[in-house]
């Protein structure tokens, strides 16, 4: 197996643990916590916002978009066939990386910080932070499907 699909191979199953995550979230984990009352909701949300932020999760949050990065740069120095699957993965491997520093990571912060002393701060705090934050997971999820979907053509092509 060659450098460049071992690279590809990690890329692959980087994006698709990502993938998986923000798939769940979409799927489950919020339409779960949206069932909460304003209290119950904000206090899960941050207590999973604390929690995340984990070894295993930072690195395959950072591997995704590097891995695929680093594919994408191999597949056009060995002038592989599946460059351009991988070149498109890359993108779309940052594109969830960014959604996700420029969106997601705003509003858990600002969730955090939120004031939450009164019912109606506890309903404001939610109502700024829940819808934004489902419509970008789902961008994130999306784009993250799109660097799997892509990485795993390329993988195909690249072992055949």
């Amino acid at each position: 197996m060659t450098v460049y699909v071992k690279v590809v191979m990690a890329a692959l199953v980087a994006n698709g643990l990502l993938a998986g995550v923000f798939f769940v979230f979409a799927c489950a984990v919020s339409p779960a916590l949206g069932r909460l009352d304003d209290r119950a909701y904000v206090e899960s949300f941050r207590s999973i916002n604390t929690t995340i932020l984990n070894g295993w999760f930072l690195a395959v949050f950072l591997v995704a978009p590097a891995a695929a990065i680093v594919a994408a740069v191999l597949g056009g120095v060995f002038h592989h066939p599946s460059l351009w699957w991988v070149a498109l993965a890359a993108v779309c491997a940052v594109l969830s990386f960014g959604i996700t520093a420029a969106a997601n990571v705003p509003l858990n912060d600002a969730l955090g910080t939120a004031l939450t002393s009164t019912d109606a701060q506890w309903h404001e705090a939610r109502a700024a932070f829940e819808t934004s934050w489902n419509r970008w997971n789902v961008a994130r999820a999306i784009t993250s499907v799109g660097a799997l979907t892509l990485l795993a053509v390329a993988a195909t092509r690249s072992a055949s």
